[in-house]
């Protein structure tokens, strides 16, 4: 018998899977930001820092009591997380490392037929060069070995050993160490990885189920597509054949759409019961990152939250409806509306220059209360001292 689900328990199903029904104020230790993002599968990192960098943002969504140096020591000293690639550049847990190694084969032969066309011929002889200097002499910064004749520009104009360095880590022999005001800084990923996940060897089935199974499960129930694309490191049709392999191991479920409509899904069988009984999320707004996990999908996003969302960092200024950098709200289990906002470090100030709310959302004075509250934590998070609401501010 199918599982019927509608679409606001969907919803707190999905939040609670993506660790926003958890207390935003208990306190957060060191390992409990660990758990918390292997529980996440993975945080995306991106270098814009227009209030607080994505992945400090998605954390303190979570919980207010983030504290930015555990990243750091997690990352760079404890090395329990790694830096890499599933649909972005993205903090991952050091565990899931033998299963990244299917990807950097994929990945290579893919960067082989592929990078030849905007390098040209022989774009790969600085690579041997590039990994035995860092093994000789140690990490390096991209600006260490770039050709001091070679004009800057972006990714398509790469100087040699730019391109040996991403090369040699998206196919996992190069890591991140550290980074430097956000610079990569690249070793041997053997020096970087812990030996037990860095030796650790899986076979293809092992690799293709345990991707499944850590999408299935962060997501609480998805189509095979959506199982794929969550860490875009197995094909659809690896899905679709895991599904059809596990079937037993499964439930279908009836997901309703925010417009009624309903979508087949799957979950797994013995995890039903859990799901059903999603606990209700803080009431509170929370701002969320561009690059949220919870809105990373949005297709995914507008049919359960019915919100159309599209970050406009690459839309010309005359074609943006929004702004460059506008940020969702989230309250409760909906999306309310974005908000433009921006920190100004020089004045120490929280500029906020627009409020969209979605229709049929009210500026109720309870609710513009809670948005100043939630404001006035993301200046403190963000090292700012006041907010400051610019006029016209609430359209």
């Amino acid at each position: 018998m199918t599982i019927q689900i509608p679409n606001p328990l969907a919803r707190k199903i999905f939040l609670e899977r993506q660790g926003l029904s958890r207390s935003p104020t208990k306190a957060l230790s060191r390992q409990g930001l660990y758990e918390l993002i292997h529980d996440l599968g993975f945080v995306q990192v991106d270098s814009i820092q227009w209030v607080e960098r994505a992945h400090h943002q998605i954390l303190f969504s979570r919980n207010q009591t983030y504290r930015q140096a555990d990243l750091t020591h997690l990352t760079e000293k404890d090395r329990s997380l790694f830096e890499h690639w599933t649909h972005d550049a993205s903090v991952i847990p050091s565990e899931f490392f033998p299963y990244w190694k299917h990807r950097f084969v994929r990945r290579e032969a893919k960067i082989m037929e592929n990078w030849a066309k905007w390098q040209g011929e022989g774009f790969d002889k600085a690579f041997e060069e590039t990994y035995v200097r860092i093994r000789d002499h140690g990490p390096v910064m991209a600006r260490d070995v770039k050709a001091e004749d070679h004009k800057s520009g972006g990714w398509w104009n790469w100087h040699p050993s730019k391109t040996a360095l991403e090369f040699l880590w998206h196919t996992g022999k190069l890591s991140i160490a550290r980074r430097e005001g956000f610079q990569k800084v690249y070793d041997l990923s053997e020096r970087v990885i812990p030996q037990e996940h860095h030796a650790r060897e899986v076979d293809h089935e092992t690799f293709v189920d345990w991707a499944c199974r850590a999408a299935l499960t962060r997501l609480g129930f998805a189509t095979s597509g959506e199982i794929a694309a969550f860490f875009d490191i197995i094909t659809p049709d690896e899905a679709k054949a895991w599904i059809t392999a596990h079937r037993d191991e499964l439930e279908e479920v009836l997901l309703e759409t925010v417009d009624g409509k309903p979508r087949a899904s799957f979950a797994f069988a013995d995890q039903v019961a859990s799901l059903l009984e999603a606990p209700e999320p803080p009431a509170r707004i929370r701002v969320l990152s561009p690059f949220d996990p919870l809105i990373r999908d949005r297709n995914r996003t507008e049919r359960l939250f019915g919100f159309f969302y599209r970050i406009e960092v690459f839309v010309p200024e005359p074609k943006r409806q929004y702004g460059y950098y506008v940020f969702p709200l989230l309250e409760g289990d909906r999306l309310i509306g974005r908000i433009d906002m921006k920190a100004e470090r020089k004045a120490g100030i929280l500029d906020v220059r627009r409020l969209w709310l979605e229709p049929g959302v009210k500026p109720s004075a309870g609710r513009l209360e809670k948005l100043q509250a939630e404001l006035q934590r993301i200046a403190r998070f963000a090292g700012m001292e006041s907010v400051r609401l610019q006029a016209g501010w609430l359209g």
